[in-house]
């Protein structure tokens, strides 16, 4: 189950794990793709941890088509997203400070579907999302995304 833990400088007790996780809309730019997790039932964007020999848009686009079933491209970097003062636990022996890079992309194709880390997906508006139970790193990442800046975020 992923469990966010913060501290004062908590990052010095985990290793650094790059994330990628996806802004993907509907046809109208204004609802947000969400999937909700296996693992703590809690919603989130679809994403997840680079692997080695990819590049980071790789693992963006990989990590959305194996939560959702669609195919796509990164477009454009949104945001990136640091803290020493947090860390992510997947039970007791997995911790990670992220490095979680946010990127715009567009849907080349694939069928909306679930897989064995989700168990629900669905587009949903900026005002929805904010009654939604989410994981609390995902939540600053609502603003940034309906934002449309041009230029990254640095957070």
């Amino acid at each position: 189950m992923a469990k966010i833990i913060e501290g004062e400088r908590i990052g010095k007790t985990a290793p650094l794990k790059v994330g990628c996780t996806a802004a993907v809309f509907d046809e109208t730019r204004k609802k947000l793709l969400l999937t909700r997790r296996s693992d703590n039932g809690q919603w989130c964007l679809p994403g997840g941890g680079m692997e080695p020999g990819e590049s980071a848009a790789e693992a963006c686009e990989r990590e959305v088509w194996e939560e959702t079933g669609l195919h796509v491209t990164a477009d454009q970097l949104i945001a990136i997203y640091t803290s020493p003062h947090r860390i992510v636990a997947y039970g007791e022996k997995n911790k990670f400070q992220f490095v979680s890079l946010l990127f715009a992309v567009s849907v080349d194709g694939g069928q909306l579907g679930l897989s064995d880390e989700t168990t629900e997906v669905g587009y949903f508006s900026e005002e929805e999302i904010a009654r939604l139970d989410m994981m609390p790193n995902q939540i600053e990442r609502i603003p940034d995304i309906f934002a449309e800046q041009s230029a990254a975020f640095i957070r």
